[in-house]
Order: C-alpha cells, then sequence, then structure tokens
C-alpha cells in the first residue's frame, strides 16, 4: 500500500457516510491528516479547478501537484489502487468502470434519504443534484427488495397472520408508497421524493432486521409466536425512526400517523382474508 501524497478528498459534511468513510482512508494511511475536508469549508477561490457542482454530486479527489481532479468512482478506484496495485487492470475494464459508475452514482444520488443530514443543510450554496430517475430507481429496488424479505418472513407468522399468495407482500409494499404519496402530496407536495425515499430505506432496514431470524429458521424450529412478537418489536422501531425522519424533513405527524393506519389496515385486510 502506497501513500496518496498530495491529495485531498473533498467530501459533504453534511452525509455521515462520507464522513465515515473519508475517515477510513485517512485512518488507513491512504491520504496524510490533512487529506480529508468537507467542500463546505472549501472557498472556489482555494481550487479554482475543481467543477464544483459535480464535486457536491460525486465526491472529489484533488492532486495539488499536478492539478489534476478525478470525480465519483474514478475517485475510488484511485484510492483502492494505492491500496491493492492490482486492481488496476480491473479498474481500467471499461464494462466494470460503466456499472461501478451507475452503482455509484444510485447510491450517491440518494445518500440523503438513506442516511439523512442531522441538520437541515439549505444555507449551503451548492446542494447535491436530484435526479428523478436515480430517486424512483431506489424506490423501486427497496420494494423488491422489503416484498421478498416479506415474502420469506410470512411463512413463519402461520398460525398468527393467516397465508397468502407469494405476490401479497409486494402488494402490501407496494400499497403503502402508493397511500403514503398520496398523504404527503397534500401535506407538503415539495418533499414528496425526499419522503418517499426515507421511508422506503425504513422499511429496507425493517427487512434486513428481519433477515436474522429467517436464516436461523433453516435450522432451527421457531414459535409463529416469537417471529411475530420480533415482527412486531421490529415495526415499534420502524416507526420511531420514521418519527425522527419526519421531522428532519419538517413534515409533522399526520405522515406517521398514515404510516400507522396503513398498517392496522392492512392487518384487517388479511384477517378478512381478503389479500
Amino acid at each position: 500500500m502506497k501513500m496518496l501524497k498530495d491529495h485531498q478528498i473533498l467530501f459533504d459534511a453534511e452525509c455521515p457516510m462520507c464522513k465515515l468513510y473519508t475517515k477510513a482512508i485517512v485512518n488507513a494511511g491512504i491520504l496524510d491528516g490533512d487529506g480529508r475536508i468537507a467542500y463546505q469549508e472549501v472557498t472556489e477561490q482555494a481550487c479554482p479547478m475543481v467543477d464544483w457542482q459535480r464535486a457536491v454530486n460525486e465526491i472529489a479527489l484533488i492532486n495539488h501537484q499536478t492539478g489534476e481532479v478525478t470525480y465519483g468512482i474514478e475517485s475510488l478506484f484511485k484510492v483502492m489502487s494505492a491500496v491493492v496495485p492490482g486492481l488496476h487492470f480491473l479498474f481500467s475494464f471499461k464494462p466494470f468502470v460503466w456499472l461501478m459508475a451507475k452503482v455509484y452514482a444510485f447510491i450517491s444520488y440518494n445518500r440523503r434519504v438513506i442516511i439523512p443530514p442531522h441538520t437541515n443543510s439549505d444555507h449551503f450554496q451548492l446542494q447535491p443534484t436530484f435526479r428523478l430517475y436515480y430517486r424512483i430507481a431506489y424506490i423501486v429496488f427497496t420494494w423488491f427488495v422489503v416484498g421478498f424479505i416479506l415474502s420469506a418472513y410470512a411463512p413463519l407468522l402461520t398460525g398468527v397472520i393467516p397465508e397468502g399468495e407469494s405476490y401479497r407482500e409486494y402488494i402490501i409494499c407496494g400499497g403503502q408508497i402508493l397511500f403514503q404519496g398520496l398523504v404527503i402530496l397534500v401535506v407538503n407536495k415539495e418533499k414528496i421524493w425526499s419522503y418517499l425515499g426515507n421511508m422506503m430505506t425504513i422499511s429496507l432496514a425493517g427487512g434486513l432486521l428481519l433477515l436474522p431470524v429467517i436464516w436461523m429458521s433453516n435450522w432451527l424450529t421457531i414459535d409463529p409466536l416469537i417471529c411475530t412478537i420480533w415482527f412486531i418489536i421490529v415495526a415499534g422501531l420502524m416507526l420511531l425512526e420514521h418519527i425522527r425522519r419526519c421531522r428532519l424533513l419538517e413534515v409533522g405527524w399526520v405522515l406517521s400517523a398514515g404510516w400507522v393506519a396503513y398498517r392496522l389496515l392492512i392487518l384487517v385486510v388479511l384477517y378478512l382474508r381478503i389479500l
């Protein structure tokens, strides 16, 4: 491993993920102690070679010796090449670079709904560009992942919750998007995509918390009542996170009330065997 001397990485101070992995890069010795700085703390005059809007969207790595600036996945490839020089061949393979660039953009343009900033950052002049197709892609992706996990978890609730068709959980997840989408349109339509992105992150997190029980059920016989209790605990944690994120978005309590109401409605529908 070699240190990237005279290099500095610009990160988003309002992005917990960005702060975490850039700090890890410095701690690993790939960059020196001054090798990371928030772009919010740098003036345009100090780094005139930087495309600032692009640096806000994609993490920028500056070579102060040559003036070269790389962005996004190219910056990360450069860092990883310093750790494992043998990966340079892979990072020059165009189909792989294209695919990873799409994955990076998918995460980057949704980073503030994956882990929201703790404060309102609208006072900064430059903000990450909103790309609707990446947000829709994120919502659809999480919808199918959560539907898949819930479909695997549903048989563990047999005897407590009526059994249904394999597609039932996908309908329930999709219905939540439509239901809450209508509520946010009434409450604050300007924040519809921010809210739906945050809501689906909560759903994804809840689904991931169910995975350990699903895995254990492959080797152990778990009582449906225990699985139901764990499901209720996870739902409670999701509600707390939903309330927290609604506060950050400044959209009030109506959406959290709607979130609970939809689940109660689904419970009634399940017991009436409509789904």
